[in-house]
């Protein structure tokens, strides 16, 4: 059973909570690591996503079945398997997809500054159109208008020392870019053919078991390191996967996709913002400034336009 449809107001809405949730999980994702690997910490996390999200799946799959009885009490229809093959094909694409980018996002923080971090895994927001051309879709002026804004509010916002050196880090980050607009566009894809919820648990059953089997070779992960790092992975694992990723899911069905990708990539700003209202750190005029470029870039990319975002061919 697929998800009621959702307005544009109430997606944008959905995926700001989503941004905002991904923006305060920064600091559970930077504690985490001070006690497991990379590896260990992702899939960790996104098997608690899962395993979060298995009563609500149980709770929609039990409903679905009632609504599907006929009157001859047949349970399945030709249009229930189909249904059920392409939330297998989507979980798995969305999976390896999300497992792959939140990987090569562990290791390149590793050998990079935070705020040069932010700045390059936030170009997903401008690859989510370029790939899309390649699909057969264009965009509409105002949306390319608002990607090249917040660029420029990414720039102000996360790199205060500017491009010094690219090392490896920044390499690896480069690749998680890519791979979350091709999670992104994923998503695009497959959300509005099956249940937000049953798709969402089931990219994270594949990137847990994606990112674990590495994890036991290569990181040897102990049960007292990760149980002294449960605070972060619970928060990671509860809001950051089972809630933040299904939200981006059902927020994005009926939602641009380039405008998904902006109003997500919120998430660098929000952290600021959460450093400055929960720690008391302090802002200073080019990240205060770079924050209200952003805003007007999402506020932008909500105007109506004769040709609005992606249009399908």
């Amino acid at each position: 059973m697929m998800d009621k449809k959702t307005s544009p107001l109430r997606g944008s809405l959905l995926l700001l909570l989503t941004a905002a949730i991904w923006g305060v999980a920064f600091v559970a994702q930077s504690v985490g690591m001070d006690y497991v690997g990379p590896l260990t910490f992702n899939s960790v996390r996104s098997l608690i996503g899962a395993l979060v999200l298995l009563p609500v799946m149980l709770v929609l799959d039990q409903r679905e079945k009632a609504q599907n009885q006929d009157a001859s009490g047949s349970a399945r229809t030709m249009k229930d398997k189909k249904t059920d093959r392409t939330l297998l094909i989507g979980g798995a694409v969305c999976g390896v997809f999300l497992c792959l980018a939140s990987n090569f996002q562990q290791f390149g923080i590793q050998y990079s500054t935070v705020g040069k971090a932010g700045f390059i895994t936030a170009f997903y927001i401008i690859l989510v159109p370029v790939f899309g051309l390649f699909l057969k879709r264009k965009c509409g002026p105002f949306i390319w208008i608002a990607v090249a804004m917040a660029l420029a509010g990414l720039y102000l916002l996360c790199m205060t020392d500017g491009f010094s050196s690219v090392d490896r880090g920044d390499l690896y980050l480069l690749i998680c870019a890519v791979l979350f607009s091709f999670q992104i566009l994923a998503v695009d894809h497959y959300s509005p053919l099956v249940s937000g919820v049953k798709l969402s648990m089931m990219q994270f059953l594949i990137c847990g078991i994606g990112s674990g089997i590495p994890a036991l070779l290569f990181e040897h992960p102990q049960v007292p390191s990760i149980l002294a790092a449960w605070q972060p992975i619970l928060y990671a694992g509860v809001l950051s996967c089972g809630v933040a990723y299904t939200l981006q899911i059902i927020g994005q069905r009926d939602l641009n996709p380039t405008v998904a990708s902006l109003i997500m990539s919120l998430e660098s700003c929000i952290s600021v913002l959460a450093g400055w209202l929960i720690l008391g750190q302090s802002l200073t005029r080019r990240e205060i400034t770079g924050c209200i470029v952003m805003f007007a870039a999402i506020i932008l990319a909500q105007l109506p336009t004769p040709q609005k975002g992606f249009v399908k061919d």
